[in-house]
């Protein structure tokens, strides 16, 4: 049985709605790796070595988990763990409204003009907004594109605006269908 999952996408695409979806149904523990790369959520990034060293203490506890978020480059050591990818991708204008909701709603006003978030809101919507045309500087389809290309595990790719259950049945049909899933 598969029982490393990761799924990964650009920001706002639903990787960690998708992975505690999965992980409410399937005998999986959900980990995010947001809860890994940031000390200060959102605002202070833990050294690359640190947070490694605690994914893997934590992806060892398990005996079967899903990974959500991306680890393209600082975690790229992984690659090799898991069972299978599972790729998400939204349209940019799809993408950043819900990022911009998000950020609404994590902040409140404090994320509009004149706020104290409204900066940080400004240059995160404005990174993520270039996931579709940046190079591998920075979180990217491109670099998303050549980090999964090295994989050796099976990749399902679900592109465009699903919701959580359309997606969740395009996985668990997929888990169905391959015979090395029937012990689910």
């Amino acid at each position: 049985m598969k029982r490393r999952i990761h799924i990964l996408g650009a920001a706002g695409s639903g990787t960690s709605t998708l992975g505690a979806a999965l992980a409410n149904v399937l005998p999986h523990q959900h980990i995010d790796t947001d809860d890994y790369f940031w000390i200060t959520k959102f605002t202070e990034q833990r050294p690359v070595q640190e947070r490694k060293s605690l994914l893997l203490h934590d992806l060892n506890r398990y005996e079967s988990w899903i990974l959500s978020g991306a680890v393209c480059g600082w975690g790229d050591s992984f690659k090799t763990s898991f069972d299978m990818v599972i790729f998400l991708y939204l349209p940019a204008k799809v993408r950043l409204e819900r990022l911009q909701q998000r950020e609404i709603k994590r902040y409140g006003s404090e994320a509009l003009l004149g706020g104290s978030h409204y900066e940080q809101s400004q240059t995160f919507l404005e990174w993520a907004s270039r996931y579709d045309t940046a190079g591998t500087e920075i979180r990217s389809k491109v670099l998303h594109e050549q980090w999964m290309a090295d994989l050796s595990c099976p990749v399902i790719r679900i592109e465009g605006d699903y919701t959580t259950e359309e997606r969740m049945a395009v996985v668990l049909d997929y888990l169905r269908e391959n015979e090395r899933w029937q012990q689910i």
